[in-house]
């Protein structure tokens, strides 16, 4: 299969339009080509591409920002010449100056197909810059290697943030170029955007359900996106970000497994499979022992539990990822009711919200973990109806079918 930077690099007809327009990538380090080349080196190889600058996201062009909340200043490219501008540094948004260097930005982000990962709330500040400012946006199409299933309630009205930009499920199951058709049609932007797609993309077809593994090399989006199976995982321990609970930063396998110095994983586990057994299909869970040596709990002994999804066990249909970790929350409140579970402290720069409130776009999770009479039916009928509902919304969207 092709990637969408694959073929315009590989179809000058594809580029025509780009001749005599200034470029400008916004680009990160799993923004390769099939032979391992760099976005920005493989557009500056091109005759007919006028690069003039490029753009990071969160963790940098680089991908050198180990955590969330570490910013990445603007630099010159010593090869190139070319500024490259951070959009998670003093700015968020492209400044007026920034967007004075292009006509025509391409998008090559891979994404994780989670509503949280911030990739996608700087494709929509992009967009709304360019229809401001009568500019282009092409996304050079990548996989969702979650692939299409969806889960998770839908952000409400007045919870937006760079965590969440705008009303979508916690797995959305869309590419980014068809999240940025979404982004035109709920915002109703008036911008010139096109979608360079894939050639080849088959998300329902085993084992990768979205990441091609016999194909593509799998590279870090982000520091703590090591491979497929914690991009399986992240729509649920994602979660744990705004928990007291360690979701493995510091380990050599972040964000698919959990845990504290002073949790009992055996009893946590039990108690999920009495609780909601149906939630826990799809993958097996192992009680681990663990050492962060950053973040959480340093230097500490944690109990935890991790979250296999990397062999012939693993349904992609039926593992649920969110409801998963809600239902260890929910476990884990009910064993000991006063566990401090909930972490209070600045997420992604907001103060006078709770990070597990933001995380999910509304308290409605935190208030089903902590209300001792809710049952799992409870959560799951909200969550369902949500989900129903954007499976619905998107069906125009998809490129991919």
């Amino acid at each position: 299969m092709k990637f969408g930077l694959d073929r315009l690099v590989a179809e000058p007809a594809l580029r025509a339009p780009l001749r005599g327009k200034r470029v400008a990538l916004l680009a990160h380090p799993a923004s390769v080509t099939e032979d391992l080349t760099h976005a920005l080196d493989a557009l500056h190889g091109l005759r007919d591409v006028q690069l003039a600058a490029a753009f990071g996201p969160q963790h940098g062009l680089r991908g050198d920002k180990q955590d969330n909340m570490v910013e990445s200043p603007d630099f010159v490219d010593p090869a190139l010449g070319i500024p490259i501008f951070s959009l998670y540094g003093e700015v968020r948004r492209p400044t007026e100056a920034m967007l004075d260097t292009f006509d025509v930005l391409l998008v090559d982000l891979q994404d994780l197909g989670c509503r949280i990962y911030t990739f996608i709330t700087t494709l929509r500040y992009v967009l709304e810059a360019a229809a401001r400012r009568g500019q282009s946006v092409w996304v050079l199409d990548r996989p969702n290697p979650a692939g299409r299933p969806v889960e998770g309630l839908k952000l409400r009205a007045g919870w937006e943030s760079f965590v969440g930009a705008g009303p979508l499920p916690m797995r959305h199951g869309l590419t980014l170029g068809e999240l940025g058709h979404w982004f035109i049609r709920e915002l109703a932007l008036d911008v010139d955007y096109r979608v360079i797609a894939m050639d080849g993309w088959q998300p329902h077809s085993a084992p990768g359900f979205g990441w091609p593994v016999d194909q593509r090399t799998w590279i870090n989006p982000s520091p703590n996106a090591p491979n497929l199976w914690m991009a399986r995982c992240y729509a649920g321990t994602v979660m744990l970000e705004g928990t007291t609970l360690s979701e493995g930063r510091g380990t050599t396998r972040p964000l698919e497994l959990f845990g504290a110095p002073d949790l009992d994983a055996k009893a946590l586990a039990a108690k999920m499979q009495a609780l909601a057994p149906a939630w826990l299909r799809g993958c097996r869970l192992r009680e681990c022992w663990f050492e962060p040596t950053f973040h959480k709990h340093t230097g500490k002994l944690c109990a935890g539990l991790q979250i296999h999804v990397e062999d012939r066990s693993y349904d992609h249909a039926a593992f649920r990822p969110w409801r998963l970790q809600a239902l260890a929350f929910k476990a884990l409140r009910l064993l000991r009711p006063d566990y401090p579970l909930w972490r209070d402290f600045p997420y992604e720069y907001e103060r006078d919200r709770l990070a597990i409130d933001l995380i999910n776009g509304s308290p409605l999770l935190r208030e089903w973990v902590d209300d001792p009479t809710a049952v799992p039916g409870d959560l799951d009928s909200v969550a369902a109806l949500d989900e129903a509902a954007w499976c619905e919304e998107r069906e125009a969207l998809l490129v991919y079918r």
